[in-house]
């Protein structure tokens, strides 16, 4: 069992993780993390503006140096970027430092919740409908080998934050 006590949720983008997570930290009354705001803070740019400036690569490097500063201390829920995961080392270190949980969605499902969000996410930017699902659809493709190493999956549709607080207590005791 990890030192830390750290619960990263991992998932495509709009899969709720920013949503579940903050339900998830307030139940367990642990402090609350959304990787995307914390990136913000520490390089005074939005992510839309780093993949703009500086492209993918550049931030995707600025994800996983900042993935890997998070400290569990008394216990603390990060919500992960869609690709955090799939990086370099970084699910292995989220495996070792702490629990990951996988919001599982299918693409329809996904593209429904991210239609009307299109502007202000970088890789669906000017996608639409079909279009759209079928990009979310092979990109879910790609990431899914590192998604379902989470020691937890549970459906992001409707997802029980107090079925997943229970199974955060049983892990960390």
């Amino acid at each position: 069992m990890p030192e830390s006590r750290i619960v990263y949720l991992v998932g495509f983008m709009g899969s709720g993780k920013t949503t579940v997570g903050r339900r998830l930290a307030s139940r367990l009354q642990w402090k609350f993390i959304d990787l995307d705001r914390l990136i913000e803070e520490r390089t005074s740019m939005t992510i839309a503006a780093i993949f703009r400036e500086h492209g993918e690569a550049r931030f995707r490097e600025i994800e996983s140096e900042a993935l890997k500063t998070i400290q569990g201390g008394s216990g603390t829920v990060v919500a992960t970027g869609g690709g955090a995961p799939c990086r370099g080392d970084n699910m292995d270190h989220m495996l070792k430092e702490g629990l990951a949980i996988y919001l599982k969605l299918s693409p329809a499902g996904l593209s429904s919740r991210l239609e009307n969000a299109r502007d202000e996410r970088p890789l669906i930017k000017g996608l639409k409908g079909d279009e759209l699902t079928a990009f979310i659809a092979e990109k879910l493709r790609e990431r899914e080998k590192w998604y379902a190493r989470a020691q937890v999956t549970a459906d992001g549709l409707s997802p029980d934050t107090e079925l997943l607080a229970g199974v955060v207590r049983d892990y960390f005791v």
